[in-house]
């Protein structure tokens, strides 16, 4: 199945205006795009790519956000880079979930005072975030880290990360999953080993060219054909959030077209499989559509059914995690709404972004956010009271309008009240005979 651009009958009024109208109210920018049966059935952008400047305030021209506006994907980097390249290494038979990570890295070996060693740890450990490492770790920020886990630099961060990380728990398919972008960034180098090249040119060369991706990439401003306006303006105050934190380095200025998150941007240039890839609605409607397709595009076959499936295996403790994927497990999470079948799956990213994916339904929905940009007071930012960056009110409101379920699912009082005075009056009819 390929990308059809046609629109189907499709009634996105409310969902127009329920966002238009949180623009009104505040919220910088959204992008959305709906699909079902590989044809699109919406494709609308509201409000700002760039709305404020360093101190908070609006800028006198804001600009506005267009369909191939660029967003910083944040976390949904861990899917349509990492997890798509893994899958396709599981495929060609370059790569199996259970081997140990030494494996693949011969220097990943050591144990801490607690008996907790490297080589007992799997690729499988790293995909359901049960290693044992701490969520994150502030290796850019010296007052953060001790000495020897402290880098800016790339080839350093690697170092360590493979050598020098230790774990806060035991591992293993007894342990609840504590979601960790350390996982994502050693899997980003599990990538690089087996590839030989780094994760960005991997990506490129075997997915995205292939797929005829030109809007899907790391460090965006490095390539000539990019300025700084094609992109959704992130952080006021570059990661100082509101001049709270200071470290070496920091950046200060509007972020627009350089990835957010600290560990991407400082300790692994830009180049990391949690973090750094953008991209815009055109390019996201096809990799959504490959994973509704069971791995391929066209003409194009990145894996099969059965590799999809083993990633999209529920973990028997939390059965919202699947390998790298969240999954829509009893609606226990609130972004996937509330009418995301069992079988729904997606991810979020930090910065604002959104999908989720439903093969019941043949349905992708992909919301692209910069709610970040945003002012800041006490670490909190303003684009986080509202439902357009919460994702879940969006996502119901896509799946009533596809599937045409009223009122939010349930009558209302009043055409409640109506049926059952109708219903009362034709049993005293039907008595009354």
């Amino acid at each position: 199945m390929t990308m059809n651009a046609q629109y189907d009958v499709f009634n996105g009024d409310l969902i127009d205006k329920f966002i238009e109208e949180e623009i009104q109210q505040g919220f910088p920018g959204a992008a959305l795009l709906i699909t079902q049966y590989g044809k699109i059935l919406k494709q609308t952008v509201y409000g700002y790519k760039l709305k404020y400047n360093e101190n908070g305030t609006v800028i006198q021209q804001p600009q506005l956000l267009t369909l191939d506006t660029m967003f910083d994907l944040a976390s949904l980097t861990k899917m349509y880079a990492t997890n798509y390249a893994l899958m396709l290494l599981v495929h060609q038979g370059k790569l199996n979930i259970n081997d140990s990570i030494t494996k693949y890295i011969p220097e990943y070996i050591g144990c801490n005072p607690e008996k907790e060693c490297r080589e007992t740890r799997t690729i499988k450990d790293l995909l359901t975030h049960t290693a044992g490492y701490a969520p994150s770790i502030h290796f850019y920020n010296p007052d953060s880290v001790s000495s020897d886990l402290y880098s800016q630099d790339k080839k350093k961060t690697e170092q360590i990360i493979e050598t020098k990380v230790e774990f806060q728990r035991s591992r293993g398919d007894d342990q609840l999953p504590v979601y960790s972008d350390i996982d994502y960034m050693l899997l980003g180098l599990i990538i690089e080993h087996i590839s030989g090249i780094s994760i960005d040119e991997y990506i490129k060369i075997n997915i995205y060219e292939p797929l005829g991706l030109t809007h899907t990439l790391f460090n965006p401003l490095n390539n000539l054909n990019y300025q700084k306006s094609d992109f959704a303006a992130t952080e006021l105050n570059g990661n100082t959030r509101n001049n709270t934190i200071n470290f070496l380095n920091i950046r200060t200025h509007v972020l627009q077209g350089q990835v957010h998150d600290e560990k991407s941007f400082y300790s692994m240039n830009g180049l990391s499989g949690h973090a750094g890839l953008f991209s815009n609605l055109h390019d996201m409607a096809i990799l959504t559509q490959i994973m509704l397709n069971q791995g391929s595009f066209g003409n194009i076959q990145l894996w099969n059914e059965n590799v999809q499936n083993l990633f999209l295996t529920p973990y028997a403790l939390d059965p919202t995690y699947g390998l790298g994927w969240r999954l829509n497990h009893n609606n226990s999470l609130s972004w996937f709404g509330s009418y995301a079948s069992n079988s729904a799956y997606g991810h979020t990213g930090w910065t604002g972004t959104c999908t989720v994916i439903d093969p019941k339904y043949s349905i992708a929905i992909i919301l692209l956010t910069n709610k970040r940009h945003t002012p800041c007071i006490n670490g909190v930012f303003d684009g986080e009271k509202y439902e357009t960056g919460k994702y879940g009110k969006i996502m119901t409101m896509a799946y009533e309008s596809i599937l045409s379920i009223p009122n939010n699912g349930v009558l209302s009082c009043r055409l409640f009240s109506i049926y059952l005075l109708y219903f009362v009056l034709l049993i005293t009819y039907w008595c009354n005979l």
